[in-house]
């Protein structure tokens, strides 16, 4: 039997994703924050982590999960993806990123091939041209991300002020 480990600070979500697991003869343990999931004494097969936790950035304690657990597969799961958070999660050692809302069961085919190279075709790349509003959403996130989630000094980067830009942070993130 597998066993998983879930860092999520919502507990309805690690409810449900729990059951999904179980049916499928699968353990999950939740862990609702950063010290819980670090406080675990065996090492799980995989690890689920959400990029928000409340106060904690995933993102920060990705490399420590990844320290503390180097067999582990770590799939990071967002309500809020972003190409910035992605290819900064691939380079703290995650081997899936998934944006929310996710299925179990694609949750649990990410994790029975962690390291499959995505196959897209050049037609498909040519074809996708973001929106403006998706553009500047990326652009933000990755301010963001170049000063460590501060959001004063993100705002000066971006000459705002800052509580526009928690205003524009609490919005969901543009699609397309």
């Amino acid at each position: 039997m597998q066993h998983f480990l879930l860092v999520d600070d919502d507990p309805t979500f690690a409810n449900l994703l729990e059951r999904g697991f179980a049916r499928r003869g699968l353990t999950l343990v939740w862990a609702e924050n950063g010290a819980d999931a670090l406080a675990l004494v065996a090492e799980p097969d995989g690890i689920i982590l959400d990029l928000n936790l409340g106060t904690e950035s995933g993102l920060q304690l990705l490399p420590e999960l990844h320290r503390r657990f180097p067999r582990a597969a770590i799939l990071v799961l967002t309500g809020y993806a972003s190409i910035s958070t992605a290819v900064t999660a691939i380079k703290l050692g995650a081997t899936q990123y998934l944006p929310k809302p996710a299925d179990v069961d694609t949750i649990v085919a990410a994790f029975q091939q962690p390291e499959a190279p995505a196959e897209v075709a050049p037609d498909a790349l040519v074809a996708f041209r973001p929106s403006v509003r998706k553009q500047s959403w990326e652009y933000v996130q990755f301010v963001l991300q170049q000063h460590d989630g501060n959001i004063s000094a993100a705002a000066r980067a971006l000459n705002m002020h800052r509580r526009t830009l928690q205003r524009m942070l609490q919005k969901k993130p543009a699609i397309r």
